[in-house]
């Protein structure tokens, strides 16, 4: 029988769990990367097609840049610096290809941030004030600000945000497409095998090589800015 967990161990692991869950009052669920449009323009119609679109926007986007700085910025908080985390952060919000994208980057922070905030026992806000600028434009800030405080490995603080993102599209999908219940938890178990090697892979990323490349989904994006009837947000 293995030995068990710490009890400081285990509760940075349910911590994770709280970060990362689809019931986190933060709207996740009111986006859907691109789906909904891709769906529209006949773009996703199985679960195929949905899987490529989804392997893709992981291997492309969050490899490349959503996981890198999140890395960057546990760091710049492990080393005490506000004005690295604000510019990582800064940087992360620029690099959202469309309007829509941005507001759903600036929304999402700003829900995390109040939740943070009305955590009893959570983040100090002495602790927290340095941080708020940066905090204020990305939800990556306040989930590596988050994580690091409540003591979560960085790997499995990674690991954690790109099961988050990938549930959160696959349940868009499961609607949108739509895939049944059954076929969207094969594909979110076929696409999570690929997530321990984009971990791996976000750390070697250096900072000349950040950024996303998917124009399908930036495209999707702008169309559906001005799509008519719509579900998502973005």
């Amino acid at each position: 029988m293995p030995f068990p967990e710490t009890g400081h161990t285990a509760l940075a692991r349910l911590r994770l769990f709280q970060l990362v869950s689809s019931s986190l009052p933060i709207g996740g669920f009111t986006y859907s990367q691109g789906i909904e449009r891709a769906v529209e323009d006949g773009w996703l119609s199985n679960a195929e097609t949905t899987g490529d679109w989804l392997g893709t926007a992981m291997k492309d986007s969050l490899c490349y840049l959503d996981l890198p700085i999140i890395n960057r910025l546990y760091e710049a908080v492990q080393e005490e610096s506000p004005e690295r985390f604000t510019e990582w952060s800064q940087y992360l919000l620029a690099s959202r290809e469309t309007s829509e994208l941005r507001q759903e980057e600036l929304q999402r922070a700003r829900a995390l941030g109040e939740v943070l905030d009305k955590l009893p026992h959570g983040l100090e806000a002495d602790r927290m004030e340095p941080y708020r600028p940066g905090m204020a434009m990305s939800q990556a800030a306040g989930f590596a600000l988050a994580g690091f405080e409540w003591q979560v490995p960085l790997y499995e603080l990674l690991s954690g945000f790109a099961w988050s993102w990938l549930e959160n599209a696959v349940n868009a999908a499961i609607k949108l497409v739509p895939l049944g219940q059954t076929a969207g938890q094969g594909l979110l178990y076929q696409l999570s095998t690929r997530i321990p090697d984009l971990v791996e892979m976000a750390y070697s990323v250096d900072d000349d090589e950040l950024g996303a490349s998917t124009p399908a989904l930036a495209i999707a994006s702008s169309l559906h800015e001005t799509q008519y009837c719509r579900l998502f947000r973005s």
